[in-house]
């Protein structure tokens, strides 16, 4: 940290007299709140660094120099616009990093943190009058908005229709721009190799940055995963020019293959800018707008304007409104300190060493993985009907599932973590947000993808993601009936001889076992 803080020092403006705000990891921009509203010369900041949080779960190396790195120079960007910084590197907590210098300073403000890890951290310090919360005004919709759903269970089409409606957007004369609200339907084509997907920008890492990556390297040499120092957007110039190189070379094609997923490129036409997103380094309201100012199929504008101010709205406030899934209509789930353990499917199997690396046999899984474990990233069909998928077809527990999603990609923060995983991938929650388990066998991993060209299996004749597939609905059924979206293929499982049905059960217990020792599953296993 030494040049770092050098570099701080060179740039840090008189103290004064100051309004003190504390700036979480996750709220580094000054395109919202009081950075944006009042004088640099009036406002301080205190950011922290805390080995706490980077050491209580291991999270990916590349996830880690992403948050220090940002930090660090929104540290420096804030203080070469006149604003005082004071900069805290602790291995405690955030609270217990906060109290003496909020007493020295005598308090500040903070936006309420998304994260519920972090204000509950921070409790005791409101409690004591040394922090004041003050509302998150880069949120796009309200809590009002939200309410209008009533009680749960809740769904996100409506919710997205709601707030169309209200702001106007994609709306003409009170309709929705072509005809309906989602698009959804038309952006399901399989990627064959044309158009060419677009390289992601390199980026030259400066000094600062090189020290992060010296730091996690040695602080965090335990942790999975690696840093790749030229994929990582470090400064407010850097998070422009992936936004630039994302309008310019993904979002034309966006939509209609936003599902698909290929063995040539982990992205393909999505933009990678939900980290920056989450950590505040692009706003989403400058987003939507420089979206809807765009030339693009309806298709693609749609598609993406559906997941910013649709999906990552939603999610925000179902999670808040469950307490993170502690509460569910009016039950309580049962939680621990890493966070809540719904289960509705009744799924409890640990986690298979395969996603921590160990080959499994299954072509889409070890590629996704291996994907994962090498960028910290992949795109939200990848996660949930592979990875997701997957760990649902076998029972694993939708807490260790969600918990890996948590440490293993760089955009994964508690408030979109767990609706995504815990919610909608598992169907952890049950109904709550989602109207079915995301899974399927290997003809949609098929039709999708190009991962079953490299597999040993052939998913016309033996790929054993199928018969996980009719196994996981014969043992769910009492759970699953009544479900319209899944009577049909419930009619087709009705169909399935003795025999189909006890060979789907052998092959499910051969693939757990196997996955279970951590060996990988062959041929001959299923055969």
């Amino acid at each position: 940290m030494k040049h770092f803080l050098r570099e701080l020092r060179r740039h840090t403006p008189s103290r004064g007299s100051r309004q003190w705000l504390f700036v979480p990891y996750d709220q580094l921009t000054d395109a919202f709140g009081p950075l944006a509203r009042e004088e640099a010369s009036s406002l301080g900041i205190v950011l922290v660094e805390s080995g706490w949080k980077a050491a209580r779960r291991p999270y990916h190396k590349q996830k880690l120099a992403l948050i220090l790195a940002n930090m660090r120079h929104f540290a420096l960007e804030q203080s070469a616009r006149g604003v005082a910084v004071r900069y805290v590197a602790t291995d405690g907590s955030y609270a217990e990093a906060l109290e003496p210098v909020l007493r020295e300073l005598g308090g500040a403000r903070v936006m309420e943190p998304a994260e519920r890890e972090l204000r509950e951290d921070l409790a005791p310090l409101v409690e004591a009058s040394l922090l004041e919360v003050i509302p998150h005004d880069g949120w796009l919709t309200t809590r009002a908005q939200f309410a209008t759903l009533g009680e749960a269970p809740w769904r996100m089409d409506s919710f997205y229709r709601r707030i169309r409606k209200d702001t106007g957007i994609l709306m003409e004369d009170g309709k929705p721009a072509g005809g309906k609200f989602s698009f959804d339907a038309d952006n399901r084509k399989p990627w064959r190799g044309e158009p060419p997907a677009p390289k992601p920008p390199r980026f030259k890492p400066d000094a600062v940055t090189q020290e992060v990556v010296a730091f996690v390297d040695a602080s965090f040499a335990d942790h999975p995963g690696a840093v790749d120092s030229a994929s990582l957007p470090a400064t407010k110039r850097d998070a422009v020019r992936l936004w630039r190189w994302a309008r310019r070379s993904c979002l034309e094609s966006f939509g209609p293959y936003e599902d698909a997923m290929s063995t040539k490129s982990t992205g393909l036409f999505h933009t990678r800018i939900s980290a920056l997103m989450n950590i505040g380094r692009l706003e989403p309201r400058q987003i939507l707008d420089d979206v809807l100012r765009m030339d693009l199929p309806l298709a693609s504008k749609e598609g993406f304007v559906r997941q910013v101010l649709g999906w990552r709205e939603f999610v925000r406030h179902a999670h808040e409104a469950t307490d993170g899934f502690r509460r569910i209509g009016s039950k309580r789930v049962p939680a621990d300190e890493h966070g809540a353990r719904p289960s509705h499917l009744g799924a409890r199997w640990a986690l298979p060493d395969a996603f921590w690396g160990a080959e499994s046999g299954l072509a889409c899984l070890d590629r996704v993985v291996a994907d994962v474990w090498d960028e910290a990233y992949g795109h939200h069909i990848t996660r949930l009907m592979v990875l997701g998928n997957l760990a649902t077809l076998l029972d694993v527990s939708p807490r260790e599932l969600t918990d890996w999603f948590w440490v293993a990609y760089a955009d994964a923060f508690e408030w979109v973590v767990e609706p995504n995983v815990l919610a909608m991938a598992t169907f952890g929650a049950g109904p709550l947000m989602t109207t079915k388990p995301y899974v399927s066998g290997g003809a949609y991993i098929d039709r999708m993808s190009d991962y079953c060209s490299t597999c040993a299996f052939d998913p016309k004749k033996n790929c054993p993601i199928t018969r996980l597939y009719w196994q996981f609905l014969a043992r769910k059924r009492s759970k699953l009936k009544g479900n319209v979206r899944l009577a049909m293929p419930l009619r087709s499982l009705a169909k399935r001889s003795v025999e189909q049905r006890r060979e789907d059960e052998r092959v499910f217990r051969v693939v757990r076992r196997r996955l279970a020792a951590g060996k990988p599953v062959g041929t001959k296993d299923v055969a």
